[in-house]
């Protein structure tokens, strides 16, 4: 035995030391190895054994293709091409097919704002939203391959933003809500957007948290924006700059609700992220179509063990991140997944909150 602090403690007994390298394992419950949509450990096999096969049946079981494509993989060092010669359109795999087989009336989100307001979505409301906001960045000039800036707050608009800029085939950059001005600076210029989509604030612990003024301060100095896009989200007073601002209701309700969706290359850029700039300048990263696409679809199945018919699912990231992109917008609607989003801080009104989301949605 060993004293500590007064009392007595067994070697054998785990300490803090012990769990830094910890080598038991816990296997699932049995019932859960049952019910789970991978149960099989020789997928580890088959994947090792010929991966382009294996990705190539994946691909052409969860994604919808408008050609099927030639060539799984094309590598030639340091660049990997994947699904060479296919074509499809990221949106109709998250939207269309699923209002186009029935399921237009699951919902696709459901929303909660930090001061409690809620919005549910359907999957036909969301194609519908989408499509209207696609028609505005066409009627702004938006086409293939334009750079369109997002900078929101956790609202339905955000993912909507980027699917609508999918839709279209132009390629989104989504900036994170509590970046500064030279930080939208930095990135507007690289990525040569022509437009910006923000909004006036989003709400952050109890608060409007400003935006609008932010963008105005960094359009200054980005002379490729021909016009920005607002959400009035906080009702707080902004500056709208004639022949550049336009309000983001008034526009989408007055667009048409269909947009004949983009066809696109398999190796069509989709958007660019861009590093936070902590050590280095910020770079961006080009993620493409059709391989992006079909990682994400599959592993918000397979790793989360989705299961859209029954399941609500939540993924507690920011939009303004890589997670938020792939585990909120794409992998879950092309799943035909129900979604939680949110809009705030964990602790806003009280450290509950986050539990009382998951009792109330049954996540």
């Amino acid at each position: 035995m060993t004293s500590h602090q007064g009392g007595s403690v067994s070697q054998s007994e785990p300490t803090i030391e012990n769990y830094q390298s910890e080598e038991r394992t816990f296997p699932p419950p049995p019932e859960f190895v049952a019910q789970a949509n991978l149960s099989d450990p020789e997928i580890y096999d088959r994947a090792a054994a010929d991966p382009e096969a294996f990705w190539a049946d994946i691909a052409r079981n969860l994604i919808t293709w408008r050609r099927d494509f030639d060539t799984t993989l094309q590598w030639e060092l340091p660049y990997a091409k994947w699904f060479v010669g296919g074509k499809l359109n990221v949106t109709e795999n998250c939207l269309d097919r699923h209002v186009d087989a029935g399921l237009g009336d699951r919902v696709a989100y459901h929303w909660e704002g930090e001061p409690g307001d809620t919005r549910t979505i359907t999957y036909a409301q969301l194609l519908e939203d989408v499509s209207r906001l696609a028609n505005v960045l066409r009627g702004f000039g938006v086409e293939k391959g334009d750079r369109v800036v997002i900078y929101l707050p956790m609202i339905p608009e955000l993912p909507m933003s980027l699917l609508a800029c999918a839709r279209i085939g132009a390629i989104h950059s989504v900036i994170f809500g509590g970046f500064s001005p030279d930080s939208i600076i930095d990135r507007v210029n690289d990525a040569e957007a022509k437009v910006v989509i923000t909004a006036d604030a989003g709400f952050r612990k109890g608060k409007p948290s400003a935006l609008k003024p932010n963008v105005d301060t960094a359009m200054e100095r980005c002379p490729t924006v021909e016009k920005v896009l607002v959400v009035d989200r906080c009702g707080t007073d902004v500056t709208m700059v004639a022949g550049r601002d336009v309000a983001y209701a008034e526009a989408v309700a007055a667009a048409e609700r269909h947009c004949e969706p983009e066809e696109m290359d398999s190796e069509d850029p989709l958007y660019i992220l861009y590093t936070s700039g902590t050590t280095a300048k910020p770079k961006g990263i080009v993620h493409t179509t059709g391989g992006y696409l079909t990682q994400v679809a599959w592993t918000t199945r397979q790793i989360f063990d989705l299961k859209p018919e029954s399941d609500t699912y939540w993924c507690a990231a920011d939009v303004g991140w890589v997670t938020g992109h792939s585990y909120i917008t794409y992998g879950p609607l092309a799943a035909g997944a129900t979604e939680i989003v949110f809009e705030g801080v964990p602790t806003y009104p009280n450290a509950g909150r986050f539990w009382q989301m998951i009792e109330r949605h049954k996540c």
